[in-house]
């Protein structure tokens, strides 16, 4: 008790230190006793402020859903979209374990109900129709916190760093397979310059692969609302406003 007082515990500092922890250790490494030997107090104390592992991580979360940028004022509604997004996307690259915890998570607290419903907001604001902004809310999914699957890996890659056990004769031989087997793939793979540096799929720019994407997207929702876009209309095989 007297340690407990002496740090000042409160569920702020746990979360704080979770997260610092995770960025440290990983998230597969963080335990509630690790993160009470970080915090120098007994694990019991730590229950006082998280119930379980589980609402630790619910915690964690939103800790990052509050590194994410405010929705820009006097923006276009595209523009505000496209930087919190990219806001998203630097806050998930700072903590490397964020995606999967976001990934995992089945119950959706206050605080993230709160960035998904200001997300909404941006484009009922910027003239989207509720039909609209729904079907834009699914085809965005994951780009709304800043990562997207990405298709491509370093597999049909030949500028891929190799591997120590793989001699260069035998990689090249298996590229070759492959692109006697599967051309459209590896003609796609190895067709751009590569960066070194990518951080989700090795050998791609993903910074740029996900800009692509997300420009194409909202430049598609903006289409679709000038075209005055229902639900209704699409399922009757018009696609463009109701007749």
């Amino acid at each position: 008790m007297d340690v407990e007082r002496r740090v000042r515990l409160n569920r702020d500092r746990v979360l704080r230190a979770a997260v610092s922890l995770a960025d440290e250790i990983g998230i597969e490494a963080l335990s509630m006793r690790r993160l009470a030997q970080e915090l120098d107090v007994v694990p019991m104390a730590l229950y006082k402020h998280v119930q379980n592992k589980e609402e630790l991580l619910d915690g964690m979360v939103e800790m990052i859903v509050g590194e994410i940028d405010p929705p820009v004022r006097d923006a276009d509604w595209k523009s505000a979209v496209r930087q919190r997004v990219l806001s998203a996307r630097r806050a998930l690259q700072r903590h490397p374990w964020a995606r999967q915890v976001v990934e995992s998570r089945t119950t959706k607290t206050p605080a993230v109900l709160d960035y998904m419903d200001s997300f909404t907001g941006m484009f009922l604001a910027g003239g989207f129709s509720v039909d609209l902004t729904h079907h834009v809310m699914h085809a965005i999914g994951g780009r709304m916190w800043g990562f997207t699957q990405e298709l491509f890996d370093d597999t049909a890659s030949p500028q891929a760093e190799p591997s120590a056990e793989v001699p260069a004769e035998v990689r090249a031989a298996m590229l070759e397979q492959m692109a006697a087997r599967y051309p459209n793939i590896v003609a796609i793979a190895t067709s751009m310059d590569h960066d070194d540096d990518s951080v989700v799929s090795h050998g791609c720019d993903d910074q740029f692969e996900f800009e692509f994407a997300l420009d194409l997207l909202l430049d598609g929702f903006e289409r679709l609302r000038d075209q005055g876009w229902t639900s209704r209309a699409a399922r009757r095989g018009g696609g463009s406003p109701a007749a």
